[in-house]
């Protein structure tokens, strides 16, 4: 939310109505079934898997009876789910049958980082060959080193290496040189997944696999990006709603203007809501919900390293105070698990794993009611049942 300047014909909602609407379309007010564990990821507008475990334990937190058993067959065995990176160019996973609507619909997202590689100096054209290339083996799962001696024997080019951490880590890393330039196999990687031409695969042991989606999802249905773009801003209203274009900006890592674009194509389905004096907009179609929306008894949960709830707006204000900003948005882009209590973080935690022990430690900011500090650490106890912990230790201060 960001304009303060009245707008004609605006909904005032509370504070609390906006909290209880967007906890809802999380399910984080009453969890799904494990039935239901892709509209869930559907409906969070993704769960970001830059920490796999991080976006088991995003899907637990919104999913009753949920093992990481069922986060995995649904990854690798049923294919209801998928990985692969997209929204602000970050590993999320998001159900499959929406694969077009989360990556067609960031394609723009893929032209900043085109435009970052024409500044570098790099061709295009070299560009577009390699990650053609790579399309072209991945009729099956490949690893890394099998799309590498693929690509090569298909353009007639060698590999290279090359050390640094500039190529994100210390140790050599596989590359092509091509016109000039020494292009990574991971940056590669990471732009047939962006354009969506790729989507990880089941892991060989300790390595990743990538695959076409039209060989790997069932049904697979695509979507032009028009209509992706479209759909993709109705599900992030749908979870973060009300909310502003520069919001929708900074959540798709989109340019201002790309955004605005997308949002005026929309406009008509969209509606004004003050908050406070502060005006942003949702879907006409869940005004009714917004007007309904209220929380019959607190609701306490325990979210990941970087969870959804988390990343949708620029301004934290609704989440946290500002006192406690730099404890939960830290430096670097990292954010830390938090203790959410009916929509606000009231604390940060973190958890522990030996064998079949789990340590759970809970940092509060302040103090919080016996009813809530009994739901949090029930909370805890059912993480350690997903974990498949069964001895529990939970420290709070």
């Amino acid at each position: 939310m960001t304009a303060r300047t009245p707008v004609a014909g605006a909904l005032r909602a509370s504070r609390g109505q906006v909290s209880a609407f967007r906890l809802s379309r999380h399910h984080l007010v009453k969890r799904a079934p494990v039935s239901a564990l892709a509209q869930v990821a559907g409906d969070m507008a993704g769960a970001q898997a830059q920490l796999l475990s991080a976006a088991q334990i995003s899907l637990w937190s919104r999913t009753r009876g949920l093992s990481v058993d069922d986060v995995e067959n649904a990854l690798w065995r049923d294919r209801t789910l998928v990985k692969s990176w997209c929204i602000r160019g970050a590993l999320h996973l998001i159900p499959s049958r929406d694969f077009a609507v989360f990556v067609r619909g960031s394609a723009r997202r893929n032209a900043r980082s085109t435009a970052w590689l024409v500044r570098a100096g790099t061709p295009l054209d070299a560009v577009d060959r390699l990650v053609g290339a790579m399309r072209d083996v991945l009729d099956r799962p490949r690893t890394r080193a099998e799309i590498a001696e693929r690509i090569g024997a298909s353009l007639r080019i060698k590999t290279v290496k090359k050390s640094g951490r500039g190529w994100g880590g210390p140790s050599n890393a596989t590359g092509f040189r091509i016109a000039g330039t020494v292009l990574s196999l991971d940056g590669i990687v990471f732009l047939a997944c962006l354009r969506g031409l790729a989507c990880f695969g089941p892991a060989r042991g300790a390595e990743a696999t990538f695959v076409r989606p039209e060989k790997w999802i069932p049904h697979w249905r695509d979507l032009p990006a028009e209509k992706a773009e479209l759909e993709l801003l109705r599900r992030y209203l749908r979870a973060h709603g009300p909310a502003t274009v520069r919001d929708f900006a900074l959540w798709t890592y989109m340019t201002a203007a790309d955004a605005r674009e997308v949002w005026g194509r929309l406009e008509s389905e969209l509606a004004p809501v003050d908050v406070d004096g502060r005006v942003a907009w949702m879907l006409r179609a869940d005004l009714p919900s917004l007007r309904r929306a209220k929380l019959d008894e607190p609701v306490v949960r325990l979210l990941p390293y970087f969870d959804s709830l988390l990343l949708g707006l620029k301004d934290k204000s609704h989440l946290v105070d500002a006192a406690h900003y730099k404890r939960v948005y830290r430096p670097q882009g990292w954010l830390s698990p938090v203790v959410l209590v009916d929509g606000r973080v009231v604390g940060v935690w973190s958890h522990e794993r030996k064998g079949a022990r789990l340590l759970v430690r809970v940092r509060l900011f302040s103090k919080v009611s016996p009813a809530v500090r009994t739901r949090i650490r029930e909370e805890a106890e059912d993480l350690g049942r997903f974990l498949d912990a069964p001895d529990v230790s939970i420290r709070l201060s």
